[in-house]
C-alpha cells in the first residue's frame, strides 16, 4: 500500500517496542471491551521517561463505537457528546488511567480543525501502539495519528525560527495554553527535549506545512473551549473515575510542586469539591 513520508515515520514510531508490563496492561484493557476495543496507544510522561513504578499510565483505548463499548446507556452518550471518558486501572503492580475514543473520532479529532487540541497535541509527540485487534485496526490508527503532527504545525506560526525545534516548542506552547494544566512553564519545550530526533525527523517528513490563516483567532477559540471543556471533563471523570478527585490533587502537586490537602466533604461531592479547588490553583498559579 502506497503511504507519505509521514505515515512511514509514524507506523514506525508506533510499532516501538515497550515495558512489558505497559503491554500487559494494554491487553488487559482491552479484554473489559470484548468486541468493541480496536486498540491501545501507550502515550505520556511515563513512555517518555521509560519509568513505570510507582507512576500512573496514560492509554487511549481505541473502540469501534461507543454503544458496542458500552451496550448504550449514559456512557455512551457522555463518551458521544464529551469525548472522551475516563477511567482507572489497576492489576499486577501498574496503576493507569485509560481515555476511550471511537475510531471515528480519533480521525476526527486528529485533524487541524478538531475543536480542542487535546487529542493532536498528545499524539503528536512519540506514542506506541500496544494492543491491536487485527491489521486493519493498525492501519486506521497509523493513518489518523499521521495527521497529528501535520495539525500542531499547521496551527503554529511560522516565524523565523531558533534552529529545527523551535516550531514545534512554540506548538506545544499555544497547546498548552488551551488547557487547565498543571504542569510547569517549561513543560512544552522539554517535550520536545525529551526526543530531539523525533521533532527533527518529522520537520523532514513534513517540510511544506504552512500555517492555516486566521491563527490569531482560532486560538482563542481553542483557549476558551479547551478552558471550559477540561472544566466538564473534569466533573464527567467524577462520575467515571472512583477517587477521582484524589487523582486530581495527586497530579497537580506532582506537576506544580503545590501540596493540597483535601476536606471530607470535597470527597464526599467530587464534582463541587474540584470547582471549589480552582480559584485558589489558578490564584497561585499552579494551575493555567
Amino acid at each position: 500500500m502506497t503511504s507519505t513520508p509521514i505515515e512511514r515515520l509514524v507506523a514506525a514510531e508506533l510499532d516501538k517496542p515497550v515495558d512489558p508490563r505497559a503491554g500487559a496492561a494494554a491487553a488487559a484493557i482491552a479484554a473489559r471491551f470484548p468486541g468493541a476495543a480496536r486498540a491501545v496507544l501507550f502515550y505520556g510522561s511515563c513512555l517518555r521517561s521509560g519509568e513505570i513504578d510507582g507512576q500512573m499510565l496514560d492509554f487511549y483505548l481505541i473502540v469501534s463505537s461507543y454503544s458496542a463499548a458500552y451496550g448504550g446507556g449514559w456512557l455512551a452518550s457522555a463518551n458521544r457528546l464529551i469525548p472522551p471518558n475516563v477511567f482507572p486501572f489497576e492489576a499486577d503492580g501498574i496503576a493507569a488511567k485509560y481515555a476511550v475514543l471511537s475510531e471515528a473520532d480519533l480521525v476526527r479529532l486528529c485533524r487541524p480543525d478538531a475543536a480542542t487540541v487535546s487529542v493532536w497535541a498528545r499524539f503528536a509527540q512519540p506514542v506506541r501502539l500496544v494492543w491491536r485487534a487485527d491489521p486493519m485496526a493498525a492501519e486506521v490508527v497509523a493513518a489518523a495519528v499521521a495527521q497529528a503532527p501535520e495539525s500542531l504545525l499547521a496551527l503554529t506560526p511560522a516565524e523565523a525560527a531558533d534552529g529545527p525545534l523551535d516550531r514545534w516548542r512554540r506548538g506545544f506552547t499555544l497547546t498548552y495554553g488551551a488547557e487547565l494544566r498543571a504542569e510547569r512553564g517549561d513543560r512544552p519545550g522539554a517535550i520536545v527535549d525529551f526526543a530531539p530526533d523525533w521533532y527533527r525527523a518529522l520537520s523532514v517528513a513534513l517540510p511544506d506545512v504552512a500555517p492555516l490563516p486566521g491563527l490569531d483567532r482560532r486560538w482563542r477559540g481553542l483557549r476558551r473551549r479547551g478552558k471550559a471543556l477540561t472544566l466538564v471533563r473534569l466533573a464527567k471523570a467524577s462520575l467515571t473515575f472512583a477517587g477521582g478527585i484524589d487523582y486530581l490533587v495527586w497530579k497537580i502537586g506532582r506537576h506544580s510542586g503545590t501540596p493540597i490537602v483535601l476536606r471530607p466533604w470535597q470527597r464526599r461531592w467530587p464534582i463541587l469539591g474540584a470547582i471549589s479547588l480552582l480559584p485558589r490553583l489558578l490564584r497561585s498559579g499552579s494551575i493555567r
